[in-house]
């Protein structure tokens, strides 16, 4: 897979909250091939999106906002565009954005990323020993999964929920690179136990960094 260099971080555009306000199940093959970027002052570290899961609202049983709109869950209610960032299992957070126009329930949930810069920063997050230069087997400690994504970024709720990915202004946003569209697998969506079967998780295709499960 080609790897998009590592660029200044003040000629990184976001993606414009109308690329969010679109039904999950379309944004969410729209971020694969994105970066999603974490700005620390001189800093940056980047990676490829390259499994996420879509969650459709109350119609979904699976999403946090299936049961109406909460003070836990009021992000994914909108405006599109804001990180929703959940605590789960009692060990790690869950990093979501959300879509559709504002006061409609919808996100995706980020799984997996391939790493691009910042490698030593995502290690030191993690608490990991990894070269920069390691094999994809190793470098996929840093961010195959959604709590190693999470750690890797720094994100938590305290600091990243309710964040306008949008905004040129933010530490945490996700830009269009010029990857070109890579070929999308759907499956079921994993590690739930409510609507498990429906066919929401969008991969790249033989990509080494998606998440096992």
């Amino acid at each position: 897979m080609r790897i998009a260099k590592d660029r200044n971080s003040s000629a990184l555009v976001p993606l414009p909250c109308d690329f969010y306000a679109r039904d999950p199940r379309v944004v969410s093959r729209d971020l694969l091939g994105k970066v999603l970027v974490r700005r620390r002052q001189r800093q940056l570290m980047t990676a490829r999106i390259v499994e996420v899961e879509a969650y459709l609202g109350q119609d979904d049983p699976a999403a946090h906002s299936a049961r109406g709109r909460t003070a836990r869950n009021f992000v994914l209610f909108g405006p599109p565009g804001l990180s929703y960032v959940y605590f789960i299992y009692g060990n790690h957070y869950c990093f979501n954005v959300s879509c559709l126009p504002d006061g409609e329930a919808g996100g995706v949930l980020l799984r997996a990323l391939e790493p691009i810069s910042g490698i030593e920063q995502m290690a030191e997050a993690r608490d990991i020993s990894i070269d920069a230069t390691a094999a994809d087997h190793d470098l996929r400690k840093l961010t195959s999964g959604p709590g190693r994504l999470a750690e890797a970024f720094g994100v938590t709720r305290e600091r990243d929920n309710e964040k306008d990915l949008t905004s040129p202004e933010s530490d945490l946003f996700i830009v269009d690179d010029g990857f070109r569209p890579p070929r999308v697998d759907v499956t079921p969506r994993i590690g739930i136990t409510k609507a498990a079967e429906r066919p929401l998780r969008y991969i790249i295709a033989g990509n080494k960094f998606v998440s096992r499960g």
